[in-house]
């Protein structure tokens, strides 16, 4: 559907280039506008009427799905935990497309999806419900698409990507890049720098969904080409350190390339430091921007206000 930019923007230790899903035109892109486009086609084609997603205020899957619904004319109905609630330019934008935000502490998570359920389709809707992230086969496949892109890149530019990164969160993204790797039967590295989860629960998600969209992939292979990496989660979800605001800064200043604490910079300090660490040099190196941008700016608010201080 989208075939991103990728651009090279550094040839120093390593070359460092940049899948740009934050170009994806809609909505600022990213990750989640791949996926929601695929779960619209669905509920497009299948006649229902609402859409219910979970999804904290700094979700860029909340926006996305948001900003489609709100296109459609269709009520949407977000599900958030308390616990992850404040402000953000994703949750204005949340907001500003009519969405229905209900939140509630995040062991009530569950259960009040399942009463909203309930209680449209006791209404008489036909809702759809997306799960948190975009997870599930429908999200995984979105990015079996992206790294056919890739492997498509690579032929036409005469080049090959030694090591594939980005910022994985709930697993689809992360999954689906693996998916593509073993029906082409590609030998690289593709790791995930989680920005929140830790082991061994964020790499099983990963496996889990693997295994739902090839069912018949020999355990042992699934297991050799995921790899997780839970070092780099810093400060925890949704925050974000002087290391971090560094990046941002530099990576805005330097390439004119939006990154933000929540995903991309931490994942992007992360592969910097998993580099480093392991003195890897005179490599391909691809990084996938997934996309956050409206984050991105809620990160330069708080990085100008701490200078002024």
């Amino acid at each position: 559907m989208w075939n991103t930019p990728i651009q090279l923007i550094n040839d120093e230790a390593n070359k460092i280039f940049i899948k740009r899903e934050d170009l994806i035109p809609y909505s600022f892109g990213g990750n989640k506008a791949r996926k929601g486009f695929l779960f619209f086609e669905e509920i497009d084609s299948g006649g229902y009427d609402c859409v219910v997603t979970y999804g904290s205020s700094h979700s860029n899957h909340c926006r996305v799905i948001a900003n489609m619904a709100a296109s459609r004319n269709m009520p949407c109905y977000l599900i958030a935990p308390l616990e992850v609630s404040d402000a953000t330019f994703n949750s204005d934008f949340m907001e500003l497309f009519g969405a229905d935000i209900i939140t509630v502490p995040v062991e009530k998570v569950h259960d009040t999806i399942e009463h909203k359920l309930h209680e449209l389709k006791e209404k008489g809707r036909n809702p759809y419900f997306i799960p948190g992230g975009g997870h599930g086969n429908i999200g995984t496949r979105a990015y079996v698409n992206c790294y056919n892109e890739i492997c498509e890149y690579e032929q036409n530019n005469d080049i090959y990507f030694d090591y594939i990164f980005f910022a994985s969160g709930t697993g689809t993204t992360h999954a689906g890049l693996v998916c593509g790797q073993i029906m082409k039967n590609d030998i690289r590295n593709i790791i995930g720098i989680s920005i929140a989860r830790k082991n061994p629960r964020g790499r099983n998600v990963v496996i889990e969904s693997i295994k739902s969209f090839l069912p018949d992939v020999n355990e042992e292979l699934i297991q050799k080409k995921t790899i997780f990496l839970d070092d780099y989660i810093e400060d925890g979800y949704g925050k974000e350190n002087v290391e971090i605001a560094n990046i941002i800064k530099s990576m805005m200043c330097k390439y004119g390339i939006p990154l933000d604490s929540t995903y991309t910079a931490k994942a992007f300090l992360g592969m910097q430091k998993y580099l480093k660490s392991r003195k890897i040099e005179n490599r391909n190196i691809l990084f996938i921007h997934t996309g956050g941008t409206p984050l991105f700016f809620d990160d330069i608010q708080k990085i100008t206000d701490r200078k002024e201080r």
